[in-house]
């Protein structure tokens, strides 16, 4: 079959892809913009330019903030069990100084109603952390073969019912099984979210989306602990798992009338799929399709699925970036699973109210997303103008790391000291919260570099930096009550700040100075 004249083939393309319900397909203007692969090959499908309604970056505005919204209330859900877990975590700890402190028995926990040791306990626990290293990835490349939508609500389905299955274990064993298997489904938010941003936000819009994404999914960061401080005195530890589960119900029922697809070849493809059936002709093809020509599905998913590790292990770029987040990572995770027992045990507050105060590390998360985020845009117009060429280098974004890793700094001193001498809490909540203000700023502009260096292959390369950081992140709390025991709050976080230090300012100025470079040295990775 011979192709059509290019203005004739466009319009079936789009004419043959159901246009979002709040977007009107305009008429096709007599000379369509196509860019110069289709005038190469008149059967390869792409987007319509400049504005296809199929192509996520052009969506309205409206359909943009839905999906990312949907994303970040799933987090929202991930964040709070994983807060709402982490207060309960000193629970095991220092539950004999509780209930000599109690003047009523103590309320039953995980540890005694299942027969646990204090090591089973805790690995029930963090074991749904190293399930997150791994999940990414294998759910990271699956959703650059099959999509976003399909891999997303799978695992939230899969999430749901091993979380249920935590509520309504009567063993020990099958408990820790179904926290490992509900952290795996959870996992897609880590995988995920950076995909998604990148597939629906242009790059200079970055700062705005994971502004937008962010607010709504740290808040789980307030709400988990306090929910969990009063559970922890109040309630049976099952009402933790049933009620994150819940609340995860109605979010699938609602990713499923909302969440679109995002991925830009899975829509190429599927675009591709209704020109043939309806034209006959099997030449029409997407320029995945090519590449994929004459492999085999196995193949294919052999190739996907060792993606984020093949970046791990060749990619100096991820390796540096992971390096960085990871660090970061597990002193964060050291600051979360120590926060309540230090109320506890330095200030001998009640355990209700040591879960309050996990609102400052929340609020420090969301105002340095909230004031990350401009700064991100504004650095993307200003260092973009200053360039020789007109072009933004993704360098540029490392440029946020160097104020936020001194603050991280400055504010983990703050806290060790002011809680070493017992300072009134206020201060050490100031404290903390400058901590987290610093660590997501600087975290935004890592992210952000990533997504812009792997644009193709988000999911795979945030996995392979999620790996490192869910193994900190499951290791570096082991032992943090020796390194407190041994040096106290003060020199405890004196050492950690140091490392912040030592590791936060010269990783990123190497990316900086040597990041074009480096990616210019980067083999392919598809």
């Amino acid at each position: 079959m011979a192709p059509t004249s290019k203005n004739a083939m466009a319009a079936d393309i789009v004419s043959a892809v159901p246009a979002p319900a709040d977007v009107e397909l305009t008429p096709i203007p007599p000379a369509p913009v196509l860019d110069n692969k289709r005038d190469e090959d008149p059967y390869l499908i792409e987007f319509i330019q400049p504005i296809d309604p199929s192509n996520p970056k052009d969506w309205p505005h409206s359909r943009k903030i839905a999906v990312t919204d949907v994303l970040a209330a799933t987090g929202f859900c991930r964040i709070m069990v994983r807060y709402c877990k982490v207060s309960r975590h000193k629970d095991f700890m220092i539950m004999d100084k509780i209930s000599a402190r109690s003047s009523r028995p103590p309320l039953p926990t995980i540890k005694t109603e299942l027969h646990m040791n204090s090591t089973e306990a805790a690995m029930a626990l963090s074991i749904y952390l190293l399930a997150t290293a791994f999940g990414p990835l294998i759910i990271g490349p699956l959703s650059e073969i099959y999509g976003r939508k399909n891999i997303l609500h799978a695992c939230n389905a899969w999430f749901l019912v091993w979380n249920l299955v935590c509520g309504f274990a009567n063993t020990k064993g099958l408990l820790i099984a179904a926290r490992f298997l509900a952290g795996f489904g959870a996992s897609s938010i880590y995988a995920l979210a950076g995909g998604v941003l990148g597939d629906v936000w242009r790059a200079e819009e970055r700062g705005r989306s994971l502004r937008l994404y962010l607010l709504i999914q740290l808040l789980g960061a307030a709400v988990g602990p306090i929910i969990g401080g009063f559970m922890a005195a109040r309630a049976t530890w099952r009402w933790m798992f049933w009620s994150t589960s819940s609340f995860q119900a109605l979010m699938l029922i609602a990713e499923l009338t909302v969440f679109h697809e995002t991925y830009a070849p899975v829509i190429l493809r599927k675009r591709a799929e209704r020109l043939r059936r309806s034209t006959g002709n099997k030449e029409y093809r997407t320029v995945h399709e090519h590449l994929e020509d004459k492999k085999s599905v196995t193949t294919v998913l052999a190739r996907a699925l060792t993606r984020p590790l093949r970046l791990l292990a060749f990619h100096p770029i991820i390796q540096v970036t992971a390096l960085i987040q990871a660090w970061s990572y597990g002193i964060l995770y050291i600051v979360l699973s120590s926060f309540a027992s230090l109320w506890t045990s330095q200030y001998a507050q009640p355990t209700e109210l040591s879960g309050l105060h996990y609102i400052a590390c929340a609020a420090g998360e969301i105002a340095g997303s909230q004031v990350g985020g401009p700064m991100m845009d504004l650095l993307y117009r200003r260092m973009r103008a200053r360039s020789p060429d007109g072009n933004h280098r993704p360098e540029f974004r490392v440029l946020m790391t160097f104020p936020g890793a001194l603050l991280v700094s400055l504010g983990l001193l703050l806290y060790g000291w002011a809680a070493h001498f017992r300072v009134h809490w206020g201060v050490v909540d100031a404290a903390v919260f400058l901590y987290m203000f610093g660590g997501q700023i600087a975290g935004m502009g890592m992210q952000a570099y990533v997504m812009d260096v792997y644009a193709e292959h988000t999911s795979s390369a945030l996995a392979a930096s999620q790996f490192l950081r869910s193994l900190t992140a499951f290791l570096f709390p082991l032992f943090a009550p020796a390194m407190y025991g041994a040096m106290g709050y003060g020199w405890g976080n004196t050492m950690l700040a140091l490392g912040g230090f030592v590791i936060g300012l010269p990783s990123p100025g190497i990316i900086w100075v040597f990041g074009e470079r480096l990616r210019r040295r980067a083999s392919d990775s598809y």
